[in-house]
């Protein structure tokens, strides 16, 4: 399911700006991304993969180990390889400590306030729709993203030069990273109003272009294929993106005509935003039928019938698509909040077993902690239901509501059990100067 976690820029020529999360998409990236950030001596796991949605073609890093990556430029790459040249670059910044020498402040950041500060707002959170795990952020913070993401020519020429190194370790060819700089080179030549964001905090070089063709031409690996697996799951998510983002431009790039997996995935997609439920389920449904295996069939028919008010069906699909992917903290997120939705007292318990296994994986989902409140309330479990709310203020950097809700938790708790030392860490925690 695709979620948007809403951000509203303050400086006023700027659109609406939002991170989204996916399993689909952020298992693709990942998938991308583990070889690299293992060849660079890079643990996978801590790193953040954070997506961004927008329509320009940017790529950064920041607060130390955390990857953005806009949907423009999944959307606007051409095949695997070039979003793995993108992450290979990217990777060189982080294993090279470029944005933390010269940004140490936004190290601790939570993700929140680190895109606040790149796009210029502030962190204060307005309560968005729970249903899309929304959360508004709005302010007059005026520190620019060309300011905080700024790399100098020597730091880009040394990302180039250790992406090139990791995708030579990782038996992949450097062809990606080499048409994604064409791709910028290209971008030099608008004025600066029209360049991408990308352009303007990465400088390019025609000595970086040539030293990435430099290294295609003795590179062991340049003949070297993508994986027909990576194909398929780089065609897959950018259908996916497209069918969310454009659903009348989805509509015309995959036609009626094109059976392929990847185009009734957005048509499909496309067909339920417009909405037309009448032609996107029965779609949903032969994706199922030739694939019955597929996680995220199951999920996307399940967000079709929970988004249109059918809760009971939605139940089936979710519980079949966790059951397919038992580890994927957003699918156990979904179909915990199908299951509260339903009202059923008998769903309590499973519902908080599915949220409990997905902060478990993931504790960044600030939708996983409410549902959780909700879940704990229900329960009667007063404590419990204060300590979520704590950590889904101090995720989105509310410190004062994390400090509150923190304070009545461990009031409410028994003294020493683990719900009482949390909440003492987050007081803790939110007692620290930014």
């Amino acid at each position: 399911m695709i979620a948007a976690i809403g951000l509203i820029p303050g400086e006023a020529a700027a659109q609406r700006l939002s991170f989204i999360r996916d399993a689909e998409i952020e298992n693709t990236i990942r998938a991308f991304a583990a070889p690299l950030f293992r060849a660079a001596g890079l643990d996978p796991a801590v790193i953040g993969v954070h997506l961004v949605n927008d329509k320009s073609l940017n790529a950064f890093v920041a607060g130390g180990l955390n990857l953005f990556i806009n949907t423009g430029l999944l959307i606007r790459s051409e095949h695997a390889g070039q979003v793995i040249g993108v992450i290979a670059h990217e990777t060189g910044h982080i294993s090279g400590g470029h944005l933390s020498r010269t940004q140490e402040a936004l190290r601790n950041a939570t993700t929140e306030s680190i895109l606040a500060v790149v796009l210029g707002v502030a962190a204060g959170i307005v309560s968005g729709r729970g249903d899309v795990g929304a959360a508004i952020i709005t302010g007059g913070a005026q520190v620019g993203q060309r300011s905080i993401l700024q790399y100098s020519r020597e730091q880009e020429s040394a990302a180039d030069q250790a992406g090139i190194a990791f995708l030579e370790n990782t038996s992949q060819s450097p062809l990606g990273l080499l048409e994604f700089l064409g791709v910028l080179q290209d971008q030099e030549l608008l004025n600066v109003g029209r360049q991408d964001p990308y352009v303007r905090t990465h400088p390019i070089t025609s000595e970086r272009v040539s030293s990435a063709r430099a290294a295609l031409a003795r590179s062991r690996f340049a003949q070297t294929r993508i994986s027909p697996e990576f194909e398929t799951m780089h065609r897959r998510m950018r259908a996916k993106l497209i069918g969310f983002m454009d659903p009348d431009r989805a509509l015309i790039e995959f036609k009626e005509s094109d059976i392929s997996v990847e185009a009734r995935y957005a048509r499909a997609i496309a067909l339920y935003k417009k909405p037309d439920l009448a032609r996107a389920l029965p779609l949903v449904d032969g994706l199922i039928a030739s694939s019955p295996n597929d996680p995220y069939f199951h999920e996307l028919k399940g967000q079709i019938l929970f988004e249109n008010g059918r809760t009971a069906e939605a139940l089936g699909s979710y519980e079949r698509a966790v059951a397919l992917l038992p580890d994927q903290p957003l699918l156990r997120t979904s179909l915990a909040q199908v299951q509260l939705e339903m009202n059923n007292p008998a769903l309590i318990k499973p519902a908080l077993d599915n949220l409990n296994r997905a902060v478990a994986v993931d504790r960044r989902n600030g939708l996983t902690w409410q549902l959780l409140a909700v879940a704990h309330g229900r329960e009667g479990q007063t404590g419990m239901l204060a300590l979520a709310l704590a950590e889904r203020a101090q995720l989105q950097g509310n410190k004062s509501e994390a400090r509150q809700q923190a304070d009545r938790a461990e009031r409410l708790l028994p003294q020493g059990s683990p719900g009482w030392l949390r909440a003492q860490d987050i007081k803790v925690e939110s007692e620290k100067k930014d």
